[in-house]
């Protein structure tokens, strides 16, 4: 269980938001309170847990508190929803689905002698609260982190908070991960999972050692975008930090951070700013589509396990167990398509001679289509890819010039990160953070569209 010094950090952070606040820009508090608390405040079950609330932990008490700064410090322009009509409808499912999912998930699922609970009005409100403090770093960022000097900042913070989160890293490569455990008095995740590849990769202070190194990889890239598009004085700084970076990375011993980072350093360092840009959208395209080919039975199963186990048997095994999981739970799931099935594992297959759960749930897009149907699903991964495509829109028919080069690379990490969605659970408070940002400046170049349509003498209508 979580020691003293677990809940006293996290109850002391909203004054440290109220600090940074007070010292710093807004768009600039809004990164390090989201990002310092995502990376060293300590992760569940450390957190307060309120009635008829969920719990408030590291995911949350650091955006709320942004939030109440937002709504103090800045009140008459408190305008928390986007300008895009794809973008609210979006918000709106995403927070009110749930209220439909409840209702309809009131009476008890019985698996034999066995059942689970049927959902209550008390979870529809819990549910409406929990989505609410989910999407709010993406509210935060859009508001505060829209302009082209935020989104140079979020990169630089992202390899700054790579360098710092690198030293814990090795410490744990060497000696196993225990900072969370001699800091915080307890062990986070399943110690098997640590061991990899004859060693250990490292966790620190996050959830599981695929979420540090995948955090890893999005400060490698910004490194490297950043001596790529010289954004700084003494570019050859962040090469270097790209480089170094890379090499813990490989210590960190996560595959799938590899298999990213041996597509995305070559692509930022070699590909033009528009090849990147295709990329991403391409990567989110298939990343809200996979669930449909999933569906239609059209993802080469075969292939891709034969692919893997050239590379790692031991991977290809458990790559093997995740489909199978995914077409058990995507059959139970389309037993409730719209709304799903809620909470309460109610989307879960369970034994009914014994009571035990029998299916295991690892990607993101399987528990949202399980839990809350089709449509929390769409809600979800459609404002988390919306951005690249409404960039795409902006910066297809400008001069490279003319826009941050930093929103490509941005728009390529957001893009593999929901993609890497699709076999993990690795939503954070970062990924909403960079879909914000991204959803902001996208505005931004739309406000600014017509202005600059008219000095380049072109009509919008012929490049939709």
């Amino acid at each position: 269980m979580p020691n003293a010094l677990a809940l006293l950090i996290l109850a002391i952070w909203p004054l440290v938001t109220v600090v940074l606040f007070q010292k710093l820009p807004p768009g600039r508090a809004v990164i390090v309170t989201l990002l310092a608390g995502y990376l060293f405040l300590p992760e569940p079950p450390a957190g307060f847990d309120f009635p008829l609330v969920p719990p408030l932990t590291k995911h949350t008490i650091p955006a709320l508190s942004a939030l109440v700064m937002w709504f103090w410090m800045y009140s008459r322009d408190f305008r928390p929803l986007p300008r895009s009509p794809i973008a609210v409808v979006l918000i709106v499912l995403f927070v009110f689905s749930p209220v439909a999912t409840a209702l309809l998930n009131r009476s008890p699922v019985l698996w034999g002698d066995f059942y689970i609970q049927g959902m209550t009005i008390r979870d529809a409100i819990a549910f409406v609260i929990q989505q609410v403090l989910l999407i709010l770093p993406f509210l935060l960022a859009r508001r505060f982190l829209s302009q082209a000097e935020d989104q140079r900042d979020l990169m630089f913070a992202f390899m700054v908070g790579g360098l710092l989160y690198s030293l814990p890293m090795l410490i744990e490569v060497r000696l196993s991960p225990q900072l969370n455990l001699w800091i915080y008095g307890y062990y986070q995740h399943d110690f098997i999972q640590t061991i990899r590849f004859g060693g250990f990769r490292p966790m620190v202070f996050l959830y599981h050692g695929i979420w540090a190194a995948f955090y890893l990889l999005m400060a490698i890239v910004a490194a490297f975008a950043l001596w790529k598009t010289g954004a700084f004085k003494s570019n050859w700084k962040f090469l270097l930090i790209g480089m170094y970076l890379t090499g813990v990375l490989i210590l960190a011993k996560s595959l799938g951070a590899w298999l990213f980072a041996a597509v995305l350093i070559p692509v930022i360092v070699l590909f033009g700013m528009k090849w990147q840009m295709r990329l991403a959208v391409c990567i989110a395209a298939f990343a809200i589509t996979y669930p449909a080919l999933k569906g239609a039975s059209l993802v080469p199963e075969t292939a891709i396990l034969e692919a893997a186990a050239s590379i790692d048997e031991d991977r290809a095994a458990s790559l093997d167990f995740r489909f199978h999981n995914e077409n058990r739970l995507l059959e139970r799931a389309q037993e409730k398509p719209l709304f799903g099935w809620g909470n309460y594992d109610r989307n879960q297959i369970m034994n009914p001679s014994n009571g035990m759960i029998e299916t295991i749930t690892d990607g993101r897009w399987i528990i949202l289509i399980g839990q809350l149907g089709w449509l929390g699903f769409l809600a979800e991964f459609g404002l988390l890819v919306l951005p690249v495509f409404l960039l795409w829109r902006e910066i297809r028919y400008r001069e490279q010039g003319d826009y941050s080069l930093l929103i490509i690379p941005l728009s390529l990490i957001l893009a593999v990160n929901v993609f890497d969605m699709l076999p993990n659970a690795t939503l954070t408070p970062l990924t909403w953070l960079m879909a914000g940002a991204l959803t902001g400046y996208a505005e931004t170049l739309r406000d600014g569209r017509g202005a600059y349509l008219s000095s380049h003498r072109v009509q919008w209508r012929t490049v939709l």
